[in-house]
């Protein structure tokens, strides 16, 4: 028999967006066990199942929880055999829950790798005092977790159609590919709410976009994020833009953060494709960004507007931020009247980064909706894009 609680709104800490429970494990619900259905415990939702002191206890279920209380019979030597498997099998925190335990069993849970040692029946009180150093400990991992491994990139158009989104799937693909290797994550976010194609350009067909993630609104949470998300073979998560055109002021300041944050705890690396025309929200992410990636042509154009964001950026206070600018389609050419030293002089900051003109090559890579080394394994673009991915490897102090 197992007693969960009611579902309910809770601001404590929920790993991998699931709100993790207590287990308790006890062969009776007698007295102030059975009191216990539907409460919580250091801000920890109680889970009681009622088994007999011998029965195996699941560990993928222990796995999932927080802590397990397990109940253990002194006069039952299987009971502490079964705490000391458990105890060597699982990373969960676990304590031992006892009728009058005498001193030498406590000594020998404690030494078997239990927390804390409880008298039964178990009173809420007890329970709360030992749980709460774990649940304290359990936050703060979380939150040196999300410091740890959180890295925000932006990237931002100098003008539309400078090619920024297409260099932009094709690097997160790549990026995605290595950090996998090295056992991370990332993620795509596609935040242009009206004319967002990364998830086409990469060949994928989502049926849930960003808009699903809006709608959740307070039920967002990371599992609902892993249902809306799209996983390319390369090991990218993308997700995709709204299918429908939608006013950029659909997307509130607080929804956009807490949608970006949940993707940073979920996956580590984020990339936006953060639309052309600016908003609160899109300033807000912005400015949360450890690395900004402004791409711009080799055109008065373009490089003019690359200009007026840089003056943007710096009007906003934002001047400390690390923008790197890329030079799209950087290639020579009889009718080009610009070369790249001319991107410093436009700027007042040089190019970080060249990228040449092999329209052909990313076309059919869109076209097809493939990775560019999928149709041609080494390529001056895809060494271009290698040398971004390692700048932002340096830049975001990631180790592979």
């Amino acid at each position: 028999m197992t007693a969960m609680p009611p579902m309910h709104e809770s601001r404590s800490f929920r790993p991998q967006g699931r709100e993790a429970p207590v287990q308790l494990y006890l062969s009776g619900a007698s007295g102030d066990a059975s009191a216990l259905v539907g409460c919580r415990a250091a801000n920890l939702p109680l889970v009681l199942n009622l088994i007999p002191v011998t029965e195996w206890i699941d560990r993928a279920e222990v796995a999932g929880a927080a802590a397990a209380v397990v109940q253990v019979d002194a006069d039952t030597p299987a009971s502490i055999k079964r705490f000391e498997k458990l105890a060597g099998e699982s990373q969960t925190p676990l304590l031992a829950a006892c009728y009058e335990p005498p001193l030498a069993l406590v000594r020998s849970l404690i030494r078997l790798g239990a927390h804390d040692v409880l008298p039964l029946p178990l009173a809420l009180d007890d329970l709360e005092t030992a749980l709460a150093p774990l649940a304290e400990r359990r936050s703060a991992d979380a939150a040196d977790k999300l410091v740890r491994n959180a890295r925000l990139v932006s990237v931002v158009k100098s003008r539309g159609g400078a090619g920024a989104t297409a260099l932009l799937t094709q690097l997160a693909v790549r990026f995605a590919e290595r950090e996998t290797k090295a056992g991370r994550e990332a993620c795509l976010i596609d935040l242009d709410l009206q004319y967002g194609d990364a998830a086409f350009q990469l060949g994928l067909q989502p049926s849930l976009t960003l808009s699903d993630l809006v709608e959740a609104g307070s039920r967002l949470d990371g599992e609902l994020m892993r249902q809306i998300v799209t996983r390319h073979h390369s090991g990218l998560n993308v997700i995709a833009a709204p299918t429908a055109l939608l006013p950029l002021d659909t997307l509130s300041n607080e929804a956009a953060i807490a949608i970006v944050e949940r993707a940073e705890r979920e996956f580590g690396t984020v990339f936006l494709d953060l639309p052309a025309n600016w908003t609160n929200w899109s300033m807000s992410l912005l400015a949360r960004s450890d690395c900004v990636l402004l791409v711009t042509e080799l055109s008065i154009p373009s490089l003019n507007r690359a200009r007026r964001q840089l003056d943007l950026i710096e009007a906003q206070e934002l001047g400390a931020l690390d923008v790197r600018v890329v030079v799209n389609r950087a290639g020579g050419g009889l009718f080009k009247p610009l070369r790249t030293e001319h991107v410093e002089q436009a700027l007042g900051r040089p190019a970080a980064f060249l990228v040449g003109d092999d329209r052909e090559l990313m076309d059919a890579a869109i076209d097809r909706g493939v990775p560019i080394g999928e149709l041609k394994r080494k390529s001056g673009l895809g060494r271009d894009l290698d040398a971004i991915d390692a700048g932002l490897v340096h830049a975001l102090r990631l180790e592979r």
